[in-house]
């Protein structure tokens, strides 16, 4: 990857104070007087690992971007190069602050950008924080991004911004998804011991209080390791109670455990809506037929009514674009990591400079775009630092010898039209 100067930052002066002292004037120059200056992006996700099913797109949207960028973009009068860099955070918290700082650090990346679940985007925006980095993240539910970094209501963070929705929004489309089936308001939980699992179980903040105001009474059995590889004990509560519907939020590989594990001991809830897990059509197709009406929350997909900022395309158009690229079904990620760099173009084009992070994180903060992901804009969200995109409930169909995940549930987000009825399984 070829290497570009820059000029010292306060990172750098963390970093290593007298390195910073010894060739700024040089730097400088470079930068001053170099035909096309250039901005580095870092990016991190998880390429590898149990989580590696959120960055299957990455790169498809990656080659496509930078093919965009490879033009340069404007900024007051002057193009400006972009580089991006991309790590692999190997689905682990602490491998993702370790590339991330790697970026900020060594690479000296001018805004760093990260997604796929707490385990990725919190660690990477705790770097950025502490280093002075601008940074951008998505693909995490906004508690467990805010509350799980310690944020403070009304005070929030200084360098790092969020867009994604909430758990009031997946707790509104579930609860949208489940009334219409008319099924026993009874709710087993499986929620692990981890950042997603702790927000989504917690008693005040997750999805215990909504449920009971609902009139749904949830059996909790307590917080499971991930990677467990025995649900006994809490396919025996969910049986006891009488559970005809279980939710939670699981990594692939645990809820096939669990799933499989559900069928051998008799246990056969008539919905299933599991976060995370669910969302990848690869998971859905090893289930075999007991994949067809398991449902999930659906973040984007091609009915949504949105396009792009950057090349235009359609919200449709990039998932056809992806499946006839790569032969394999569009993911819900892929949305999202294209929109994470329509926000950094569209920060790119308007900070009054680009040598001042302060000047960019201001031009984050000002943020005000239609995505292919919906609106961003900082200006108007539940939280400091975060804003919020339309989220509504989906079921995975089995249509032919193919799974679809079809729409059955819009009413937190009427814009996104129902394609199909939620049904039982079974």
């Amino acid at each position: 990857m070829t290497r570009t100067f820059k000029t010292a930052t306060r990172r750098g002066f963390i970093a290593g104070a007298t390195a910073a002292i010894a060739a700024p004037a040089i730097l400088r120059a470079t930068r001053a007087y170099a035909a096309n200056p250039t901005l580095r992006i870092g990016n991190v996700s998880p390429r590898t690992g149990p989580l590696a099913g959120f960055a299957e797109a990455d790169e498809y949207v990656l080659q496509a971007i930078q093919q965009v960028f490879s033009a340069g973009l404007d900024n007051n009068g002057k193009t400006w190069n972009v580089e991006i860099i991309s790590k692999d955070s190997q689905s682990n918290p602490n491998r993702a602050a370790e590339v991330a700082a790697d970026l900020i650090l060594g690479d000296e990346v001018d805004i760093i950008v990260a997604a796929s679940t707490p385990d990725t985007v919190n660690p990477v925006a705790d770097q950025a924080e502490i280093n002075e980095v601008p940074c951008i993240t998505t693909d995490c539910p906004w508690q467990p991004y805010f509350f799980g970094r310690n944020g403070v209501p009304g005070e929030g963070f200084e360098n790092t911004y969020h867009f994604f929705w909430g758990l009031e929004d997946v707790i509104a489309a579930f609860l949208d998804m489940w009334d219409k089936t008319g099924v026993a308001k009874t709710v087993g939980g499986l929620f692990p011991n981890d950042a997603d699992g702790n927000a989504w179980g917690d008693a005040e903040l997750g999805l215990p209080k909504p449920l009971a105001a609902a009139g749904y009474t949830l059996t909790d059995p307590g917080r499971y390791q991930p990677l467990s590889d025995d649900f006994s004990n809490q396919i025996a509560a969910f049986k006891a109670a009488g559970c005809e519907i279980v939710t939670g939020n699981m990594i692939p590989p645990d809820f096939a455990t669990f799933w499989s594990q559900a069928a051998q001991q008799g246990f056969n809830p008539k919905v299933v809506t599991i976060g995370k897990a669910l969302l990848f059509p690869s998971v859905i197709e090893s289930l075999g037929d007991r994949g067809d009406g398991l449902s999930t929350e659906v973040w984007w997909s091609p009915h949504h009514p949105f396009s792009s900022s950057l090349t235009g395309i359609s919200s449709k158009q990039l998932a056809e674009g992806y499946t006839a690229e790569s032969g394999r079904p569009w993911t819900q990620p892929l949305g999202f990591k294209h929109a994470l760099f329509e926000v950094v173009a569209d920060v790119i084009k308007r900070a009054d400079d680009l040598e001042d992070p302060t000047s960019i994180i201001s031009a984050i903060n000002s943020t005000n775009l239609n995505t292919i992901v919906g609106p961003v804009n900082w200006g108007d969200g539940p939280m400091n630092n975060v804003t919020k995109t339309p989220l509504v409930g989906g079921q995975w169909q089995k249509s032919g010898d193919a799974y679809e995940l079809q729409i059955v549930a819009n009413s937190t987000a009427p814009e996104v039209p129902v394609t199909a009825d939620m049904k039982l399984l079974g």
